[in-house]
């Protein structure tokens, strides 16, 4: 499975995830060739790109709970969007408790972990499937932390709303990749980030618990000037565990000019602890959700590829690996193994065939070579 984007879209291409119209009705199942209508209507829609299947892949499996999480993320996009553009303007909603507690009842009381599927998006509903998936994770991570029911609440209702300035952004902007935009743009970018934290301050009915969890959390993730600390209080396990859930989702999103990262990667990144990150609630993050399983295909640091046949017992990223190449088992905590072999990533092809330079080929076809001869004749 790979990231395409939308402009590179060709027909014929598989799909590895099924497509919703705005209604939330299924158009194009996984396994779905691409027609050249489909691909007009992934245009229409504004989608940045869509997972697809290589050439040679099978379909993957998908159990009742991957199931379970597409749909509740089809579905629930619609109530989010209301809650969302109500609170932007300074209107009331009566969406918003029911809404986390169905997220909490879902995924913030499982006894086992999930696959984190990540959810196809556009620059229309970016912000709202991000403030979908962050309060998933932080209904995940609470559970695993044994936080009590209102806790809970507070945190997933934070994750639903921390975002909330991203709406005020003009779509131009939103749209331009991370590395392209200048110091102006990233000042407007926090100037739309602070108006969103005015908003959630104005709302004198909103519990000041959530009101804390996400404004922290909004200082340790942009410079807002607001005159508070920069970090989340050291204190404040609610605002990290958000805080978290917004790192992992956005790395791990589809973005504008940018592929996605691999879970492995962003979790290497939670893991780093000079980027200041509470290993207690990015290990809650290990434990919710399903990374180097059996099954998972990784590249090797020495150039070969590998299949996951059993977790790690200890660390997630050490898991044992079966070489393709020599069916040699390696048992990646092992420091002796460690020391000559990494994981480097999820393999991102399984497609081995070597990528041809189509305008060097043409240089070297129409002449045929003799052996021992000082000229060559053209082959007809």
């Amino acid at each position: 499975m790979k990231f395409v984007t939308t402009d590179a879209l060709k027909t014929g291409m598989r799909l590895a995830k099924p497509i919703y119209n705005k209604n939330g009705v299924m158009l194009y199942e996984r396994n779905s060739k691409l027609t050249s209508q489909g691909i007009v209507s992934v245009h229409n829609f504004g989608l940045i790109g869509v997972y697809i299947l290589e050439p040679a892949e099978p379909v993957p499996p998908m159990t009742e709970d991957d199931i379970a999480f597409e749909r509740f993320q089809a579905m629930s996009i619609f109530t989010i969007r209301e809650i969302l553009d109500a609170l932007s303007k300074q209107q009331e909603t009566s969406e918003l408790y029911p809404f986390a507690n169905q997220v909490i009842k879902n995924y913030g009381m499982l006894h086992h972990k999930i696959n984190f599927v990540q959810n196809l998006r556009s620059s229309e509903d970016y912000t709202y499937k991000h403030a979908l998936n962050t309060a998933i994770l932080c209904a995940l991570m609470t559970k695993r932390l044994e936080m009590d029911f209102k806790t809970q609440l507070d945190i997933v209702v934070a994750g639903i709303l921390y975002d909330i300035g991203s709406l005020l952004i003009p779509m131009a902007l939103r749209k331009k990749k991370t590395d392209d935009l200048t110091e102006e743009e990233v000042t407007k970018i926090n100037t739309y980030h602070m108006a969103g934290y005015q908003i959630l301050n104005k709302d004198y009915d909103m519990d000041p618990s959530v009101k804390r969890i996400a404004t922290h959390a909004l200082r340790s993730l942009y410079p807002l000037n607001d005159g508070g600390d920069t970090a989340p209080a050291a204190e404040d396990l609610g605002a990290e565990v958000l805080r978290v859930a917004v790192v992992f989702d956005k790395m791990t999103a589809m973005k504008y000019g940018e592929e996605p990262l691999s879970e492995i990667m962003a979790l290497r990144h939670l893991l780093d602890e000079k980027n200041g990150y509470d290993q207690t609630v990015v290990q809650a993050l290990i434990d919710s959700i399903n990374i180097l399983t059996p099954g998972v295909c990784v590249e090797l640091s020495n150039g070969d590829k590998g299949l996951v046949i059993a977790e790690g017992a200890v660390n997630v990223l050490e898991p044992f690996v079966l070489s393709f190449r020599d069916n040699q088992i390696y048992n990646m905590a092992d420091s002796q193994v460690a020391g000559e072999i990494q994981i480097v990533d999820i393999m991102k092809t399984m497609d081995n065939r070597h990528v041809i330079d189509r305008e060097m080929l043409e240089k070297y076809t129409g002449n045929t070579v003799y052996m021992g001869e000082t000229r060559t004749k053209k082959h007809y």
